[in-house]
């Protein structure tokens, strides 16, 4: 029996191409973004603004991305340190970070030698103002009450704020500058604990969002005696602005979706399109909506110049009432 000498060659290079073609498919889904589950960096503690923001988004995007989407706190600093972490993992897509408007402020202070031009910013997704809150049975019921007795005792008024150089901190320190009062500031790793701290008496008040006080003040353990914004508040309408008391202030946080500089340019593209989806999520809308948070949707080119309007803004105030971390 005759053999062709081709047979053999054919064959081995037909072969060669079955081998090869799941080798291709899988190099293909390698390269689809994303193959496995994100980790989404919160820099502040669990239970505060950040972090309900961060997993009501968590939730709202898997659609989007059909991949979970993991929240992973990392406290500290102001945020200084779950931000730090994120802009040095590899840029690939999978470590995200929840940044928030302290990457405006921590510069300034020097706390931080990063900025947000390390950032790709995604999207905003949220804003909230500030706002003054006490406990229910305090002797102070009104803002000109509390901050009499802060002017009568300076340095005696303990306020609590999410840790030195945060947006919370440089609130009541806005505050001080504004109507010539000396608080005693006590830092804590995010609004959460400052708000434990003060529901056990451990401090007189906090400057947090009045979502972050927004359960306990409904449940009468607390009372907010100010919001600083130019208009009064979903959910505490009762609570008058400083601007309705003749104190011009309006100062408050954001937060919003980021990845480390160096993410591939396809990557960014498919975070995008689903935070703008997520953002329109009724089930996102109504998370914060019962935590009176602000939804609050920016694109990246706004997001990136709000982050560029605030750090010069801030950079001005913090020179300009002295604030130190």
């Amino acid at each position: 029996m005759s053999i062709n000498p081709n047979f053999n060659r054919r064959a081995l290079i037909g072969g060669m191409g079955v081998l090869a073609l799941p080798s291709t498919q899988l190099w293909a889904q390698e390269a689809e973004y994303p193959n496995k589950p994100i980790e989404l960096v919160v820099p502040a503690a669990a239970g505060g603004g950040t972090d309900a923001v961060s997993r009501a988004f968590s939730e709202a995007v898997k659609k989007y991305l059909n991949q979970p989407v993991t929240v992973n706190d990392k406290p500290g600093a102001s945020g200084a340190i779950g931000m730090g972490d994120m802009i040095n993992s590899k840029p690939d897509g999978y470590k995200l970070c929840m940044v928030i408007v302290e990457i405006t402020i921590l510069p300034a202070l020097g706390l931080t030698k990063y900025t947000y031009e390390d950032f790709i910013p995604i999207a905003q997704l949220n804003a909230d103002p500030a706002a003054i809150t006490v406990k229910a049975d305090a002797p102070w019921n009104t803002i000109e009450e509390f901050l009499s007795e802060a002017q009568k005792f300076p340095g005696n008024v303990k306020m609590g704020n999410a840790g030195n150089g945060s947006i919370w901190h440089l609130a009541h320190a806005s505050l001080e500058d504004k109507v010539g009062v000396k608080f005693n500031p006590i830092p804590f790793q995010g609004a959460a604990p400052a708000v434990v701290a003060l529901l056990g008496g451990h401090i007189d008040a906090v400057s947090v969002s009045p979502g972050e006080v927004s359960a306990q003040v409904a449940a009468g353990k607390l009372k907010t005696l100010a919001v600083m914004s130019d208009q009064r508040v979903k959910g505490f309408e009762k609570v008058p602005t400083l601007k309705e008391r003749k104190i011009d202030l309006s100062i408050g946080a954001w937060r919003g979706l980021a990845a480390p500089k160096g993410t591939p340019a396809n990557v960014i593209a498919t975070l995008r399109t689903a935070a703008k989806g997520a953002a329109s999520e009724p089930m996102f809308k109504e998370s914060l909506d019962k935590l009176n948070l602000g939804l609050v949707y920016n694109d990246a080119d706004g997001f990136k110049q709000l982050m560029q309007r605030d750090s010069e803004m801030f950079k001005k105030l913090v020179a300009k009432i002295g604030l130190k971390a």
